[in-house]
């Protein structure tokens, strides 16, 4: 606790004058991308063959997360055409986590839709930490599609104005495919085959907004 405190103060302390660390899942920030990873068979999401429409678990596609208080339990977002994200929301969750939820959604709608960057609601140095993530995407015409996971979501501490995030990502039934061909490219980065853990610092501003301030590497274990 008294190490997330210190990381708490120092980013609410340092403010934009962090140095830039790129955002990347995981470890992933310095581990080569291309490494060889089995594909998740297509047709396996049950949330595709609902025939109203509608996901198994009571979210809609198209759902924005940040409307209305977090549910408990499961709902399932459609962040773009061929992706969503299954979200395994807390009992009585903090309003809070909906930052965690937002980026999460934000940051690989835009790679779907080819923008080139990401900036809602994060701060100077969280904008350019995703947004070098998700131009690394852009630059190789790639894109991803399938159905990721959010789970163990937390508010692990707060201090002041300033609150560390953490949650558990799996992806390992997503996809990285070409943008033009939409084929599933090989090998798989690595980031994709295993379940990883994502950390940020959140800072609530003079608005009442709270805004992501920077991501911090995850040394967390997430079991699938």
């Amino acid at each position: 606790m008294r190490r997330i405190a210190a990381l708490l103060g120092l980013a609410l302390l340092a403010g934009c004058g962090q140095a830039e660390q790129p955002y990347a899942p995981g470890a992933a920030a310095t581990a080569p991308r291309p490494v060889p990873a089995s594909s998740p068979a297509p047709g396996t999401d049950p949330a595709e063959d609902a025939p109203d429409g509608s996901t198994p678990d009571g979210g809609t596609p198209g759902e924005r997360p940040s409307d209305g208080a977090p549910p408990s339990g499961p709902q399932t977002i459609a962040i773009a055409d061929g992706l969503k994200v299954r979200v395994e929301w807390p009992s009585h969750p903090d309003p809070l986590l909906r930052v965690m939820v937002d980026q999460y959604v934000g940051t690989r709608r835009a790679i779907v839709r080819g923008e080139p960057g990401y900036r809602h609601n994060l701060e100077i140095d969280a904008e350019a930490q995703a947004t070098k993530w998700i131009r690394a995407f852009i630059d190789d015409q790639e894109s991803i599609r399938g159905t990721g996971r959010l789970y163990h979501l937390r508010v692990s501490a707060r201090m002041g104005k300033g609150a560390q995030l953490d949650a558990c990502v799996d992806e390992s039934r997503v996809q990285v495919v070409s943008a033009k061909s939409g084929k599933a490219v090989s090998p798989q980065p690595r980031w994709l085959r295993t379940p990883y853990g994502q950390s940020l610092v959140a800072h609530r501003g003079p608005d009442g907004v709270w805004r992501i301030r920077t991501y911090l590497t995850s040394t967390e274990r997430c079991s699938p």
